[in-house]
Parts: structure tokens; sequence; C-alpha cells
């Protein structure tokens, strides 16, 4: 413990705008880093956080006297039918998307003709307009869902590296508890650190899992009632693109209003927006962020930050594990070091400036009660 704290109150050798530009250009390296190995890492990463994720599950079952081998390979069967189901999800409904594609091809080149002639309205020139009104046609958006569906098929490479990791992991999980009882005496700190970050990797999980079935749930009605075809997955996307803080609710949204728009036209394009949109918007802007903000300690902001930077780090599965990368992040860089602990309310967590915001709602409700002592005063003084 020594070790750790003796160096806390040390001055830097360095003035502090040299320590602050070389913060940002090991960020920037690091950054560019991840970037580069992001076939590796983020299948690697993502194995981390389904391993910590079901690692209660496996000592909850060797608790109750299962054996050790059967409750860690049971943790490693759940959380890999899981996944394949996610990848099913999203597979079934791109190739749901490109099989619906030719029944509406009339309405798609009646849509492309209206958007042609409003763009000619705006002054776009022909060329343009052009582009435009082809873009709508179906052999190019079917090309563009062929597309993707060679992406996703590029997922079958990363399953079977995550599935390789979960067992490794499960496997190295075991030890876990003797590893962290040996460091705990060299470096109490760290590794404190560490178990509140699996414990908030796991609360951000189960909060997003539940807000997320809640979600999928009322999208697939609504779109029932709607008759939007293809409610049912296109609720189950709405459940996978709920794991993206803030902007996965305009991902789902993208197939409800393109069908809504080629079987009911705009009214049902409007009913989409104002039901499906106008309540997934507050759950995913106001309600998710608070719920998961506070299970994690984060802020709205830096949450949304976290998702676009690592989506451009990551690509799109870094939207996914944002959260939980910030959260390692901010283990490694503050937690670990209890010299730098006080900028955790920088990042959201407001265990410390709970008395400083309650002492400043008490003084605003103190002021606003002498305003209107003040302002009866001289409304009973007026008459006289």
């Amino acid at each position: 413990m020594a070790s750790e704290t003796e160096g806390t109150g040390r001055a830097s050798a360095l003035p502090r705008s040299a320590v602050i530009l070389l913060t940002l250009a090991g960020g920037t390296v690091a950054a560019f880093g991840l970037a580069a190995v992001r076939d590796v890492f983020t299948p690697a990463f993502l194995a981390l956080v389904l391993t910590l994720s079901v690692h209660p599950l496996s000592q909850w079952l060797h608790g109750h006297g299962v054996p050790r081998g059967l409750a860690t390979g049971t943790g490693i069967v759940t959380v890999f039918a899981l996944l394949a189901g996610f990848a099913a999800v999203l597979v079934a409904a791109l190739g749901r998307f490109s099989a619906l594609l030719p029944q509406y091809a009339g309405q798609l080149e009646e849509a492309g003709a209206s958007l042609a002639d409003a763009l000619t309205a705006a002054g776009f020139g022909p060329e343009q307009v052009q582009a435009a009104g082809e873009s709508l046609t179906p052999e190019r958006l079917l090309g563009f869902i062929g597309g993707l569906l060679g992406n996703v098929a590029g997922l079958v490479g990363a399953l079977v590296i995550i599935l390789t990791l979960l067992i490794l992991m499960a496997v190295d999980g075991s030890r876990m508890p003797a590893l962290l009882e040996h460091l705990g005496g060299h470096r109490p700190v760290l590794v404190t650190a560490l178990k509140d970050y699996a414990c908030s990797v796991r609360r951000y999980m189960v909060a997003t899992t539940v807000l997320g079935l809640f979600q999928g749930l009322f999208n697939w009605l609504v779109l029932l009632i709607l008759q939007i075809p293809g409610a049912l997955l296109w609720g189950l996307l709405s459940f996978i693109c709920s794991f993206i803080p803030n902007i996965g609710y305009f991902i789902a949204i993208i197939p409800p209003l393109f069908f809504g728009y080629l079987t009911g036209g705009w009214p049902t394009v409007v009913a989409v927006v104002i039901i499906f949109g106008g309540v997934n918007a507050v759950i995913q802007s106001i309600v998710q962020p608070r719920y998961v903000g506070n299970a994690v300690n984060l802020s709205e902001s830096v949450t949304f930050i976290s998702v676009l930077f690592w989506a451009v780090v990551l690509g799109p599965v870094g939207a996914v594990l944002a959260i939980p990368l910030t959260l390692l992040v901010r283990t490694i860089l503050l937690d670990s070091n209890p010299s730098l602990s006080w900028w955790r309310p920088v990042t959201g967590d407001r265990t410390e400036l709970e008395p400083l915001l309650s002492a400043e709602d008490a003084a605003i409700r103190s002021r606003r009660r002498r305003i209107s002592r003040r302002r009866a005063g001289g409304a009973g003084a007026s008459p006289a």
C-alpha cells in the first residue's frame, strides 16, 4: 500500500502543458493503434465483456454443487447461443428486407419520380436528379443489402475468435479469485478498480438488456398494429440496436419508415414517427442514458461522445462496446491511480458531488421561499 501512496504528493518534473500534450499524443497513438488492429481487438474485447457478464452464473452453478467444468461450459454455451441468435436476427432482418423489396417495385418507382420532381423544383441539376431517382430502384437497394450481407458473412470468423476466447477466458476466470487475492497484497487499489469495473460492466449489460427487451416488445406491438411488414424482425432489430446508446433508435427506425411509406404512404410514416419514433426517442435519449448512466456513473454527454469516438476507432461494433470501453479507460487512468481519483466527477460520478448538489438545491429553495414571503408581504400591504 505504501508503494501506491508514496508518490501521490510528488510534484511532476514536467510543466503542466507538456503533460497535457504528451497525454493527448499518447491517446492519439493508442487510438490509431486500436484502429489498426480492430479485427483482433474488437472480438477479443467483446469476449471479455461477455465473460464478465456470465461469470456470476458460472459461480452460482459451481456454488450449488455443479462441477466447475460443467458450470463453466454452461456459461459459455449460453453466451454463444445468445451471440449467434443476435447475428441470426441481423441476417434475417437484412434477408427479409431483400425479400420484400421486389414486391414494392412500383411504389419505389413512384417514390423515385416524386423525389426527382421535388429536387427539380428545388433547383438541382439534371445529373443530381437522375442519380437520386435511380438510387431508389430495387436493383440499387438490393445491391446495397447484398453488400451488407457480405459484411455480415465476415462475422463468422469473428464468432470463431469469440468462441475460442470465451473458452479460454472462462478457464482462466476460474483462477481469477486466487489471482486477485495475490495481487491485492501488492496493488490493492488496482484490484479494487478491476472489481468495480467488472461490476459496472454487469450493471450496464443488465440495464441495457432490460430496457432493450421492453423497447423491442413495444416496437413489435406498434408495428403490428400499423400493419408494417416484418414487424417481429424490426422489433428484434430495435432490441439489438438498443445496445447503441443515443443513436441506435435512428438505425432501428429506418426499415419501419421505409416499408410504412410503401404500404400506407405518408400517413403511416407520420404514425410511425409519432408513436414508434417518439416513444423510442424518449427511451433512448432520456430514460436509457440516465438509467444506464446511473448504473455505471457516466454522464449523458460522456456516453454520447464515447459512442461517436469508439465507432470511429473500431467501426460499428465499437458503438456497441462504447460504454465498457470507456469504463475500462477510466479504470486504467483514474481508478487505479489514487492521485487522479478526483477527476471521476468529471466523467459523471456524482458520489462526491451529492453534498454540494444538495446544498445548492437547499439554497435555491430557501431563496425561493424568501422571495415568495417578500411578495406575499408586499401584496398584503398594498391595500393599506
